[in-house]
């Protein structure tokens, strides 16, 4: 896809809930935050209030939309069901070290999902939603989840979705996608930045 020059995109990953901890898959299931996570959304927010954002968007999942209330974008944040994350199908709410049992090697961004989403489904819903941003000015900021965002950052990027993998992004974290007017390409400016969060 192809990235404005005159367009910045901030990407948020939710705060904490009960499944960051332990890597099981939540995908589809509506997790609230829980109170580290709540209290990392606020911080985010901290971060955030010194910057002027012309649009917010966020999944339609309950922890980010709670993210994006606690960081005080909730009154301006348009939901966007494109930005929801992966369905997991029947490994939805399983632990990755025990699908791997199961299937050695397997990775979610490498092998999909039964009865849920590829990688290729996954590539489908952000470059509609890249589309969309086409032609726009400023700044947005997204609350949205770790799979889709990385995926996301890949397509901004014209890569492959399958190398979304190759992008780590914690609970949280803030990241920016810009343009690079040396290079004239599309680049990430920041990722997976913590600094807001203590310790």
């Amino acid at each position: 896809m192809t990235a404005a020059a005159s367009h910045t995109l901030y990407l948020c990953r939710h705060g904490d809930t009960a499944y960051s901890p332990i890597r099981r898959l939540a995908g589809r299931t509506d997790l609230d935050l829980t109170e580290v996570g709540e209290a990392t959304a606020r911080l985010l927010g901290v971060r955030l209030a010194r910057l002027a954002f012309d649009r917010v968007w966020t999944s339609p999942l309950l922890r980010a939309r709670r993210t994006a209330e606690l960081a005080g974008f909730g009154a301006r944040a348009v939901i966007d069901e494109r930005l929801a994350e992966m369905n997991f199908g029947r490994y939805e709410g399983q632990m990755v070290v025990d699908i791997r049992v199961e299937r050695p090697g397997w990775a979610y961004l490498k092998d999909g999902a039964p009865d849920g989403e590829s990688p290729d489904d996954l590539a489908a819903r952000c470059d509609a939603f890249l589309a969309d941003l086409r032609g726009l000015t400023g700044t947005s900021v997204l609350f949205a989840h770790s799979v889709i965002l990385r995926v996301l950052t890949a397509r901004y990027l014209g890569l492959p979705p399958g190398n979304g993998r190759n992008l780590v992004l914690a609970p949280g974290s803030i990241s920016v996608l810009g343009y690079d007017a040396i290079d004239d390409a599309p680049a990430i400016v920041a990722w997976n930045d913590r600094g807001h969060l203590p310790g």
